[in-house]
């Protein structure tokens, strides 16, 4: 997940995008169903830290019982820096994907300018990459996705909130 770097959290919420536990979760769902047609996958591969808890939910659905991690660190939660990769693929899950990431599925919360994407693809060039949801900059790079949202809406992720009060749309509220 990389957000704009450039918006300050004034923009942000103004483009808010707030996503609930149950919304969320349908739409993972609704993620498996299309790959559902695409698979199978001998493991999915989560983009750390946002795409652990949609990989989860998939690997649940297909079936698929080889979880692994690529952790990337690439911002805060307010901007973007330089990639760096904190651990690769193992070896073993490499390996099911014949080196190049074939019968492989790679999964994020998010694909925003494409950068982290970007990286990923180049370690796994043939592995299936799918989004829950996709910004126009990085929604080339992605495979299967199930929402797009446009460039300058920030998305607040379930995780990364906690219950408030929210004013009226009416009186203000984004």
């Amino acid at each position: 997940m990389a957000e704009h770097p450039e918006l300050s959290a004034q923009e942000r919420a103004g483009k808010a995008f707030p996503v609930s536990w149950d919304q969320f979760h349908r739409d993972c769902r609704a993620l498996t169903w299309r790959l559902n047609e695409v698979g199978p996958f001998h493991a999915v591969i989560a983009i750390t830290r946002g795409g652990l808890v949609p990989a989860a939910i998939v690997a649940r659905e297909l079936g698929v019982r080889v979880i692994d991690t690529v952790c990337i660190a690439s911002y805060d939660h307010t901007k973007q820096g330089e990639l760096n990769v904190l651990k690769h693929v193992s070896a073993d899950t490499a390996r099911l994907g014949s080196g190049t990431g074939k019968g492989l599925l790679i999964v994020d919360d998010l694909v925003d300018t494409g950068k982290t994407a970007r990286l990923v693809r180049d370690m796994l060039p043939d592995a299936h990459f799918a989004t829950v949801y996709a910004k126009p900059m990085g929604r080339p790079l992605v495979d299967t996705f199930i929402t797009e949202v446009s460039q300058d809406t920030w998305i607040f992720f379930p995780w990364d909130t906690a219950l408030s009060f929210q004013p009226p749309i009416r009186d203000g509220a984004a």
